[in-house]
């Protein structure tokens, strides 16, 4: 059994590190005393996200796009590579964006690691495994993915970044770790991104009723923002180099996921089944019986814990986006219900 604590991290680099999962692992490398520099383009990550980083002389933002050639000047121990679309309306939307991230970004990120003798993170996903026919995914199985379907872009871009990833390991050299990261959510996701929980919660937070897809009986495993990120970290700081499932293995459906958030927002709105969109994978659930072996990591956030601080969050956002009633303006504003603002 490796150790997971071994490496120091003194300054990382985080591509994609204003985005959902990329600015929380910001914070908690900064919390661990590591200089950051963030690499974001902002085509879906948020400034908000790491504006509270703003003033810290240990913290930097660098603007640019991955896919094109970057530099960072100075030492440099970690490069953690998040940088991605990574849901399905945003893929929708940016296919090509989606497929070089994956690509060139990849590789531009890996060249920045070599420049630096740092160690290289990919931050994977458990999309690589399609809609699966071995259940629990373990990281020996190969997957069942459409390479051409309507969520080939992402799928396909992760596994092309896992092959860039080892082919560097094995023939170059290079110090990488591969984690497949499953369904994280979590404060900072954004409300109009199309993954469930976002959805959920912001429709029961405005009484509008709950889409489920199909019927419901697909299944999630969720693994909450903090769990994720203790797991990268710890992947990041041994000498493993993977494939390792990052993931929650409590396994739920989708339709109870609803049940259970418009419980926690104490909703009355309405269930509404809607089509499944194409390639949805009717089953996910990880294996993470290595990352116990090899990293000692296993999530410790159970679901009503992290939906709660992530319904908490959503609130907090619906309420400093309602109308100020003590304005003459605000009787003017449309009654129908708060207004959230997509970052």
């Amino acid at each position: 059994m490796s150790t997971a604590a071994g490496r120091e991290i003194r300054r990382a680099v985080v591509t994609g590190g204003a985005g959902f999962v990329g600015s929380h692992l910001a914070d908690r490398l900064r919390d661990g005393g590591a200089a950051v520099v963030c690499v974001d383009n902002f085509l879906t990550g948020c400034a908000d996200n790491v504006a509270h980083l703003a003033a810290d002389p240990g913290f930097e933002l660098v603007v640019a796009d991955v896919a094109e050639p970057f530099d960072v000047a100075g030492p440099v121990d970690a490069v953690f590579h998040l940088a991605s679309p990574a849901s399905p309306h945003d893929y929708a939307r940016h296919p090509l964006e989606t497929l070089k991230a994956g690509a060139h970004g990849t590789l531009h990120a890996l060249e920045l690691a070599g420049r630096k003798g740092a160690r290289f993170l990919l931050a994977s996903t458990s999309e690589v495994y399609g809609d699966p026919k071995v259940h629990p995914q373990v990281e020996s199985y190969w997957g069942n993915v459409n390479p051409i379907g309507p969520r080939s872009q992402y799928d396909e871009a992760k596994r092309f970044a896992e092959a860039l990833t080892a082919t560097h390991r094995e023939h170059f050299g290079f110090d990488t770790v591969i984690v497949r990261l499953f369904n994280t959510y979590g404060p900072r996701m954004r409300p109009a991104d199309g993954r469930a929980v976002p959805t959920f919660i912001t429709q029961a937070l405005a009484g509008r009723p709950i889409t489920v897809a199909g019927d419901g009986q697909q299944t999630r495993s969720l693994c909450y923002v903090d769990d994720t990120v203790a797991g990268i970290l710890a992947a990041a700081r041994s000498a493993e180099a993977g494939p390792i499932n990052i993931g929650n293995p409590e396994e739920l459906t989708i339709r109870k996921l609803a049940d259970r958030v418009r419980e926690l927002c104490r909703s009355t709105a309405p269930m509404e089944f809607v089509p499944r969109p194409g390639d949805d994978p009717d089953l996910r659930r990880p294996d993470i019986g290595r990352a116990v072996e090899v990293l000692g990591w296993s999530p410790v956030v159970d679901l009503d814990k992290g939906l709660a601080a992530t319904i908490d969050w959503f609130a907090a956002r619906v309420a400093a986006s309602a109308p100020d009633r003590t304005s003459p303006a605000a009787d003017q504003a449309p009654a129908a219900g708060p207004t959230l603002i997509e970052p």
